[in-house]
């Protein structure tokens, strides 16, 4: 075998970085962000910054903006894994402008980062597809990103992605704890399974059962890494129609079920004294969360810290209102349920009593009674 010259010149390439490989990338992802493109959008695909043209916030009384950014976490491994990469965007869009949106927040525009050991362009142009077709279901242009090359950091078919996204929010239609009260209603929103959140647990409980992503389990119809690649559902579109038809009189709040579960995210958007009663019988829990709790024996109040159980998001709405937000959820396409109902905190709520859920993420805020057992069949 040929020895490397220790006296030749070193190139960029030599080092791993592959320019021309990031070029064909771009040629081949760029009719896809193109798409997400509306008349706001100012110059084309490869310039140093995004341009959108916000001169319509004049209209707004008072716009405010709102900005959120996140990745994806270890799902990258499944899609990596599997060599599946075009689904992996919905995955990022969802749980960035889905954060945005609990706000009343339009999502007006995101940027995407990629980071990867080795630049292979079908492989990026297929994440920046899936983000651009995601960006197009919330309504959201895709104005820019970067690809970083990382040999060394990154094994060369490692990747890791990342968004940001910015909207905006006329201040008094401003959803969020200031408009919760006593007597409001929780509405759920269905996930299309684990989402985004919890793969170092889930991939821990696949590897000490020795399964196999290729493994066909009959309790999911389909095969493991199908079901653990399922694309995170994005709710941008529809909670801004639901929002607007009801107005802020019918929708006072949402909550976007992320890291942390169900009541640790409803409790964010609750003011303090105020606590939100749930009944964990009130819905099926889909057959991809009790495999994971069966396969590994993860205690279900470990479980219910961590996943999304079914609810991807929450809406707190006026409960004369509930019946029109479910009807128009239904419309939608978007399964829905009344999830438990707001009340004032009392003596028997006891912080640190099971399944009493507050203080979480830094916010000193109301609380989550969690009580019963949940429905797995």
């Amino acid at each position: 075998m040929t020895q490397p010259d220790e006296n030749a010149p070193l190139t960029y390439a030599a080092a791993g970085v592959d320019t021309e490989a990031g070029d064909k990338a771009v040629e081949l992802m760029k009719d896809a962000v193109r798409a997400t493109h509306g008349p706001r959008v100012l110059g084309g695909v490869g310039g140093f910054a995004g341009l959108y043209d916000a001169s319509f916030l004049t209209r707004y009384r008072k716009p405010l903006l709102a900005t959120s950014t996140d990745g994806v976490g270890t799902k990258v491994a499944i899609a990596q894994a599997l060599d599946v990469h075009h689904t992996i965007g919905f995955d990022l869009v969802g749980m960035v402008v889905d954060d945005i949106v609990v706000v009343g927040a339009e999502p007006l525009f995101m940027t995407d980062y990629i980071a990867t050991g080795r630049v292979v362009p079908e492989r990026i142009a297929d994440v920046v597809r899936g983000i651009a077709d995601a960006c197009r279901v919330a309504g959201t242009a895709l104005v820019g990103g970067e690809t970083a090359e990382h040999p060394g950091l990154l094994a060369p078919d490692e990747y890791d992605v990342a968004g940001a996204a910015t909207g905006v929010v006329e201040a008094d239609e401003l959803l969020g704890p200031e408009r919760v009260r006593a007597g409001d209603v929780l509405v759920a929103f269905a996930s299309s399974g684990l989402h985004s959140n919890g793969y170092s647990l889930v991939r821990a409980v696949v590897r000490q059962a020795g399964w196999g992503l290729e493994r066909h389990v009959d309790e999911l119809g389909r095969t493991l890494g199908e079901e653990l690649l399922e694309p995170t559902r994005v709710y941008a579109s529809d909670c801004l129609a639901i929002a607007r038809r009801a107005g802020t009189a019918g929708v006072h709040a949402f909550s976007h079920v992320t890291g942390g579960g169900l009541a640790a995210n409803v409790a964010r958007i609750l003011p303090a004294g105020l606590v939100a009663d749930v009944d964990r019988g009130g819905w099926l829990v889909p057959p991809v969360f009790s495999m994971v709790q069966s396969l590994g024996q993860v205690p279900w109040t470990d479980l219910e810290g961590t996943l999304n159980l079914g609810v991807g998001m929450v809406a707190v709405v006026a409960a004369d209102a509930v019946d029109g937000v479910l009807a128009h959820a239904g419309e939608l396409g978007l399964p829905a349920w009344e999830l438990g109902a707001v009340r004032a905190a009392g003596e028997r709520d006891v912080v640190g009593a099971p399944g009493f859920v507050s203080g979480t993420k830094g916010v000193e805020g109301g609380a989550v009674s969690l009580t019963g057992e949940y429905r797995t069949r």
